[in-house]
C-alpha cells in the first residue's frame, strides 16, 4: 500500500490539469509551460525518485520496469506529439496555417483521447471493483492519506501564491497542477511492479476514485476565492471592455 502511495505522489499530472485550468479560467500559456516542465521532470526524475523512496521502505525495485514505464507512458507520447505537430506545421504554407492545422487535428482526436481515458478508468475499476465493494473500510483508510496529500499540497501552493500576490489565473493552475497526479503512469507502474491484484495497484485505483471529486472541490474553492487575488492585466482589460459595453447599451 505504501508503494502505491509513493507511485501516486511521485507522478505529477500532465493531462487533466488542462481541464482544471480551464475550469478556473487559468492562463493557458502558463499551464502549458508547467505541463512541459512536468514532462521533463517525469523523464529524468520519476524513476530515480520512485526507486529512492521505495528503497527507503525496503521494497526491491527493478529499474528496467521503471524505465520502461517512463518510456512507454511519457517519452513515446511526448515524442509522437512533437513529431505530429512538426509535420502538420511543415506541410502548411505559413505558420498561421500550420497552427490552424494543428488546431483542427487536435479537435479531431480529442474525442478519442477522452474515450481512451474513460476506458482506462472503467477497466481499472472493473479489475478492482470487487475489492472496493467488499472492503469499504480498507478503501476509506487508503483514501485518508490521499486526501491529506491533495488538500495539503493545494493549501501550501495556493496560500503561497496569495502571499506573493500572484494573479489568480496563474495561482489556481499552479496549485492544482501540484495537487493532481498522473494516475495512468502510477497504475501502470504499480501493475508492472507488483501485479494487477496487489495492494499497490489498489491504492492507485483508489487514487483515481478520490482525485476527481477532490479536484472538483478545489476548483470550486479556487473560483470562489478569486476576488482575493490580483487580476492579470488581460483580465483587467477584458473587464473594462465589458463595463464599457454595458454602459454603451444603457
Amino acid at each position: 500500500y505504501i508503494a502505491g502511495l509513493i507511485l501516486l505522489g511521485a507522478a505529477p499530472c500532465t493531462a487533466m490539469v488542462f481541464i482544471w485550468s480551464q475550469l478556473t479560467r487559468g492562463d493557458a500559456n502558463y499551464t502549458l509551460v508547467q505541463v512541459s516542465l512536468n514532462d521533463v521532470i517525469m523523464i529524468f526524475a520519476f524513476a530515480p525518485l520512485v526507486a529512492l523512496l521505495l528503497g527507503v521502505t525496503d521494497i526491491e525495485v527493478p529499474w528496467e520496469t521503471l524505465l520502461l514505464s517512463v518510456v512507454l507512458y511519457v517519452v513515446i507520447p511526448l515524442a509522437a506529439g512533437a513529431a505530429t505537430r512538426a509535420a502538420l506545421v511543415a506541410q502548411a504554407g505559413s505558420r498561421a496555417q500550420g497552427e490552424a492545422r494543428v488546431a483542427r487535428f487536435t479537435s479531431a482526436v480529442k474525442p478519442f483521447s477522452i474515450l481512451g481515458l474513460l476506458a482506462t478508468v472503467v477497466l481499472l475499476f472493473g479489475f478492482q471493483g470487487h475489492v472496493i465493494l467488499d472492503r469499504p473500510l480498507l478503501i476509506a483508510l487508503i483514501a485518508v492519506p490521499l486526501l491529506i496529500q491533495s488538500y495539503g499540497i493545494f493549501a501550501i501552493a495556493y496560500i503561497a501564491a496569495w502571499a506573493w500576490r500572484v494573479p489568480h489565473n496563474v495561482a489556481a493552475p499552479c496549485a492544482l497542477i501540484g495537487t493532481s497526479n498522473f494516475f495512468e503512469l502510477a497504475v501502470a507502474v504499480a501493475i508492472g511492479l507488483f501485479g494487477l491484484n496487489s495492494g499497490a495497484a489498489l491504492v492507485t485505483v483508489v487514487g483515481v476514485l478520490v482525485e476527481v471529486p477532490v479536484m472538483l472541490s478545489l476548483v470550486a474553492f479556487a473560483n470562489r476565492t478569486r476576488r482575493h487575488f490580483p487580476e492579470a492585466e488581460d483580465e483587467t482589460i477584458e473587464a473594462a471592455a465589458r463595463a464599457r459595453a454595458e454602459v454603451a447599451r444603457r
